[in-house]
């Protein structure tokens, strides 16, 4: 059957943002031999193409005049063990936070500190996604792409992803990958990473000495519900701002001077600053402009207060990069994709 192509159709619900923007040509793809087939219409090809899942890391600011496709791909296989790996392929379009949970209700741990983060499975590479001391690069195996410059079908292991600080080979070369599943390596001999402050903390309040996989999974989420407001009900992507990554000299004169500053080593003589410490220096937790606000509870996230659109957000965001600027001489870099 061939995929059906709407027009003119409304991106509210599918951004977390909950922003009004219309997509000129709007497709959903369910099967992976479906993409090829619907970029094999000579005008389709030649339109500006946006690629969504679950939608959770992006901010319209207009409506979008090519065509915006849907990966809906479902599917979750258990490929057997290697290396002291399980194998797990799992369809780009699966929901990321209830592939989590599934798999620790199958007895397969490993990714119980990317609880409760929004999107899909397929977005979890494009941002490496990461929180409470693991990133998705370090639970990553390879996955399926379609080539949009070969016409392709292509698998990419880890290297050729090219995994950074919230970065990758699809952040780098931008639109010429498209996701079709993830093929995750998760350990087959579990141990607990806690080593992030608030992990550790939320489990000692739980009197949790000796954690299990359920023990983190459950922590991770209490922090992050307290944290983050729910995008069905506050309209927000998660972080808006990446902690920016600074030499440690220059971490080092920021604490002569500011010396409750927030960071992490990374070594390499580099060190990561906490974005929402210095947001929350600057006085802006709270703080709103018109219908956008930066959340009380976390200075990271960027809210819509109600009927805000994109351009709103943006313009909160760019006064929130300028405000840190001028007081610690630091540049935020944004984590949404903004169309």
């Amino acid at each position: 059957m061939p995929v059906n192509v709407e027009r003119n159709v409304s991106l509210a619900a599918f951004n977390t943002f909950g922003v009004e923007a219309r997509a000129a040509h709007f497709a959903r793809i369910e099967r992976a031999e479906q993409l090829a087939e619907l970029l094999a219409d000579p005008e389709l090809r030649s339109m500006p193409l946006l690629v969504l899942g679950g939608g959770s890391n992006l901010l319209f600011t207009r409506n979008f005049k090519g065509l915006v496709v849907r990966i809906e791909i479902e599917g979750l296989e258990r490929l057997g063990e290697a290396g002291g790996r399980r194998l797990v392929r799992v369809g780009a379009g699966e929901n990321w936070h209830a592939t989590v949970a599934r798999l620790l209700d199958a007895s397969v741990p490993g990714l119980e500190n990317l609880a409760l983060i929004p999107g899909s499975v397929g977005a979890a590479p494009i941002q490496n996604i990461g929180a409470y001391g693991l990133e998705l690069a370090e639970r990553f195996e390879s996955l399926e792409a379609y080539d949009r410059v070969t016409g392709e079908h292509v698998v990419l292991d880890t290297e050729q992803c090219r995994f950074g600080y919230r970065d990758s080979v699809f952040k780098q070369l931008p639109g010429r990958y498209v996701v079709l599943s993830v093929t995750l390596a998760l350990p087959t001999q579990w141990t607990p990473v806690i080593g992030y402050v608030d992990v550790e903390h939320e489990l000692k309040v739980r009197s949790c000495a000796r954690p299990q996989p359920r023990d983190v999974f459950e922590a991770v989420i209490a922090i992050r519900r307290r944290k983050l407001p729910d995008p069905a009900m506050v309209g927000n992507a998660g972080s808006f701002f990446k902690n920016p990554v600074v030499a440690r000299a220059t971490r080092d004169r920021l604490r002569e001077k500011f010396p409750s500053l927030v960071s992490y080593e990374l070594g390499g003589g580099r060190c990561k600053l906490a974005a929402g410490w210095l947001i929350d220096a600057c006085g802006l937790k709270g703080y709103a402009r018109g219908r956008a606000a930066v959340y009380d509870r976390q200075a990271l996230v960027l809210v819509n207060r109600g009927g805000a659109t994109g351009e709103e957000i943006l313009e909160l965001a760019n006064e929130v990069q300028d405000r840190v600027r001028q007081k610690f001489d630091v540049l935020l870099e944004p984590e949404p994709v903004i169309v």
